[in-house]
Formats: C-alpha cells, structure tokens, sequence
C-alpha cells in the first residue's frame, strides 16, 4: 500500500507476522524516515519535521486498513551525526506508562526502551540472520558488539552455550534480562564488558573455539580508554582475529549498517579474511526481508569455513 510514494506494508503480510508470533518489524519505508512497530508501540524515525508529520498521519490510515490499534506513538530524528542522537519522545499515548516494553519475534521476547537512549534494543532488520541461528543450532556461539544479547538468546533457545561482548555493561544487563524473558538461565553463558578487539586475540591464546560468530559491529564506537573502532577501516582486521576462534564448519555472520559497505564490499572482505587466514569457506546472503524494500536495512553476508 503507498500513500504518496511511501510504502506501506499490507495487510496480508501483517497478518503472516501475527501468524508467525511476529510484532516487531517495519510498517513504512519513506525517503526521509520510516516507522516500525514493537509490540503495540510505533516508532517513527524521520529526518525531517515534514516527514514526521507526513508518517504521523498515514500512519493512522494505515492502521485502520490493517486494524491495527496502537498504544504509543513515539518519535525520533535522524541526526546526520551520531553525536546528535536522541532517545525517542513520546507524542501519542499515555506518558505515564512505563517506557519499557516487550515485542515477539517468531516466538522470542525481547525487550524494548524507549527511554535508554537512540536505539530500542532490538534490531528488526536482523529478524531473518536471528532465525538462521536458530536453524543451525549451534553448539559454542561468540557474539561480538552484542547489544542487547539478541543473537545470544536465539541460539541459546536452541541449546548453545553463548559468549556476548560488547563495551556497555547497561546493554548486557538488557541481554541477561532477554535471557531471562525467555525463560533461559544465564549462569551458563559468558557476558563480558570489554573490547572486542582486545577480547578476541584472550581467546585465540586460551584456545576457545566457536561454531557460530556474530559481527554485526557498529559504524563507529570508543572505548573508555578512548579507542576507537571504525567499521571501514577496522572490519577486515576484527574478521581475521575472528576466523583464529572460528571451529571447521563454523558459520560467521558480516553484518553492518554503515551505508558504504554493501553485501558486495563484505563479500569482498570475507575472500580477504578467508586468504589472510589460510583458511577455506563459502559465502551466501539470506532472503530479503518482506517488510523492507530492496537495498534498506543492514547489509548481511554468512561466511561458512570450510
């Protein structure tokens, strides 16, 4: 469904979503912003005030094509830098509610916040990678840049041990509480405040191998000690120190939202990696996401070791 050259999502895919015990994923796709849905809340991201109120609006016919009744109505801008990032401000729905939340995907609960900062915690473009986890059933999952824990809880539903990294100690609370939404004890997984590029090499040293390895880095990150990660510069070599803890047969995830690598440039990286390391592997992306139009969304590449 478009109103005015956005696109909107149909009913019949909303109710595939329901079907699947699916209510977290993107309602609308525009130029300057789009919507997505978490539970019975509604997030609007825009760029512009216009836009905004654009989405704002037909957001309220579409929910009554598809009967869809919200609770909340939240709203937040897209700065061109991350250092203007803001958490969401409420704009429909009761402001004495609490901020958090709970959404489904495909029978997984995870916690939502509007009030911790830019990002909700969970990431729906990811929904498909989320459920290739689950698919292989890994044995010994390292989950690098964790956030909060989603890759980590997926696999650990379906019996694998978890090792989750990441710098921020408030997000790894998150991924213990997503643990626990889903009935999951955490004492038999590692969550570790640190990293990544100093925890990986600890590994190698110590002999740890893993069967599944997440890097899904951001674009941009600092340590407290003030060091610096960037996605372009900083990718090829977080691989390689990876593919050192990588098991035969290990399945390695390439995943950024950084708009300068698309699935090309990681494909490009992942034959790097594959070289630097003397080691032998294949390369395949999953199906395209329903609710995302060709080209939006994180760009994702699987690497299989051989």
């Amino acid at each position: 469904m478009i109103y005015e050259n956005m696109e909107w999502i149909q009913p019949d895919l909303v109710r595939a979503f329901q079907a699947e015990e699916t209510d977290a994923y993107r309602i609308c796709t525009f130029r300057d912003g789009w919507v997505e849905r978490y539970g019975s809340d509604v997030l609007v991201s825009y760029q512009t005030a216009i836009a905004q109120e654009r989405l704002t609006t037909e957001l309220r016919l579409w929910s009554l094509s598809v009967g869809f009744n919200f609770t909340r109505v939240f709203a937040r801008f897209l700065p061109k830098q991350n250092s203007g990032r803001e958490a969401p401000r409420l704009i429909t729905g009761d402001s004495s509610a609490p901020l958090q939340a709970m959404a489904l995907e495909r029978g997984l609960r995870y916690g939502i916040d509007f009030g911790a900062g830019y990002s909700t915690g969970l990431f729906v473009d990811q929904r498909h990678n989320r459920t290739f986890v689950r698919s292989l059933r890994p044995k010994n999952v390292l989950n690098c840049f964790a956030y909060t824990c989603s890759f980590s809880v997926a696999a650990a539903t379906t019996g694998a041990m978890t090792t989750s990294i990441d710098l921020s100690k408030k997000s790894l609370i998150r991924g213990r509480e997503n643990f626990l939404l889903n009935g999951q004890p955490i004492t038999a997984h590692r969550f570790v405040p640190g990293d990544v590029m100093e925890y990986l090499p600890r590994l190698a040293r110590k002999g740890d191998k893993f069967d599944l390895i997440i890097l899904d880095p951001p674009t941009f990150s600092r340590s407290k000690i003030g060091k610096a990660f960037q996605v372009e510069r900083d990718f090829e070599t977080l691989l390689v120190n990876a593919l050192e803890v990588g098991e035969r047969d290990c399945h390695v995830l390439l995943s950024t939202n950084c708009t300068r690598l698309d699935e090309h440039a990681l494909e490009v990286m992942g034959r790097f990696g594959l070289k630097a390391s003397r080691r032998a592997g294949t390369l395949h992306r999953e199906a395209a996401l329903p609710d995302f139009p060709l080209g939006v969304g994180a760009s994702t590449v699987w690497l299989t070791l051989r």
